[in-house]
């Protein structure tokens, strides 16, 4: 099952690990440290030219990537559970 993230990018679900609220996670120094240094690592890839609202961590190929998105986690979560009641 795949999730579409904005700006025709879509994550197999199984390779995601967490999803992240960027506003209540960028309070934190640690969660400011990582996203720092996965983006200094070119590991993060923006897939919205809005405002961000959060970033989902995924496991690719033994590779971590960020994508950071303009789609709340609500919304995020929710494409999920849709698309699993879809395909029961």
């Amino acid at each position: 099952m795949y999730l579409h993230l904005g700006n025709n990018t879509v994550v197999n679900t199984k390779n995601i690990i967490a999803i992240f609220d960027l506003e209540s996670t960028s309070i934190s120094k640690y969660s400011k440290e990582f996203l720092k240094v996965t983006e200094e690592e070119e590991f993060v890839k923006n897939v919205s030219f809005e405002i961000p609202k959060s970033f989902i961590l995924c496991d690719e190929e033994g590779q971590s990537v960020i994508y950071i998105t303009n789609i709340s986690t609500k919304t995020l979560c929710g494409r999920i559970e849709r698309n699993k009641s879809i395909n029961l």
